[in-house]
């Protein structure tokens, strides 16, 4: 079992993980067996989404593990479709009877939704959660500096993460820059590209070959020296636990720069652009 990832401190005071599991199609008993296996491989910090539709698999695996659930940073998502602010906070409290918990650890908007603009309702609901105990944390996924901007000029609470699109072919570096210029964590969805050809990459390979470390174990490396938080998802143990060992080597610059130049304009997976994007 690894332990010796380091923590974050996000903007309100909350400690979370360096590295997280992404818990995306794990559902059923099968599903709750995967997450289990994870958090007792050493992952404390387990994301999971409204729309996921495995809130629940994630709560019986918390329940299921041997792990105190005030050691674990349970994370879910609000979604597009339930932006307004009585239905958002009412999804807020369907997220934690589906998950058979009394509180997230973190709470996010899944996507910013500009065309339907109820975000800023979406993030009230979230404030209002968190001051009556049912969330630790607030933040949002997908959303452009102008969303995050709109955010706190009009409520005047920063978000603590924005969960964005990050791999090596999409590195993010702009957004990733102003989120530390404004004190807001990054974490990463799909850091080793969904199965991206970047697995096969020769220059990735290399770095691996160097470190006796996988290509995988090289992107989630990467991940940690960029300052994001990746959430990788892994349904074997093995995988799971190769995933978490990856603090006892470091990439030197030179790597890290080998790594960030693969970035291209069109790089995101499924063309997701928050700026016309709408979940629903």
């Amino acid at each position: 079992m690894v332990k010796n990832f380091s923590e974050t401190l996000l903007n309100d005071g909350l400690k979370i993980p360096s590295i997280g599991f992404g818990s995306y199609s794990l559902n059923g008993a099968e599903g709750v067996q995967v997450i289990k296996n994870a958090i007792d491989a050493g992952y404390r910090l387990i994301d999971t989404a409204f729309n996921y539709e495995n809130e629940g698999a994630v709560g019986e695996a918390v329940r299921q593990s041997s792990v105190p659930r005030e050691q674990l940073i349970i994370t879910s998502k609000l979604p597009g479709r339930h932006h307004a602010y009585a239905e958002a906070f009412k999804t807020i409290q369907e997220s934690l009877y589906r998950g058979g918990l009394d509180y997230y650890d973190i709470y996010l908007i899944h996507w910013p939704n500009p065309r339907v603009n109820l975000y800023v309702e979406a993030w009230q609901a979230l404030i209002e959660a968190k001051k009556q105990g049912l969330i630790r944390s607030i933040g949002v996924c997908n959303f452009l500096p102008e969303h995050i901007e709109r955010l706190k000029d009009e409520t005047g609470v920063t978000p603590s993460i924005n969960q964005i699109e990050l791999h090596p072919y999409f590195n993010q570096e702009e957004q990733r820059i102003w989120h530390k210029t404004h004190g807001i964590v990054t974490e990463s969805w799909s850091p080793l590209g969904n199965g991206g050809t970047f697995l096969t990459n020769e220059k990735i390979q290399q770095i691996a070959k160097t470190h006796e470390k996988s290509v995988s174990q090289i992107i989630l490396r990467w991940h940690i020296q960029l300052g994001a938080i990746p959430i990788p998802k892994a349904a074997s143990i093995k995988h799971q636990c190769d995933n978490l060992d990856i603090f006892d080597f470091e990439l030197s610059e030179e790597e890290m720069k080998v790594i960030s130049k693969l970035t291209i304009e069109n790089g995101r997976i499924n063309n997701q652009d928050p700026k016309v994007y709408e979940e629903f």
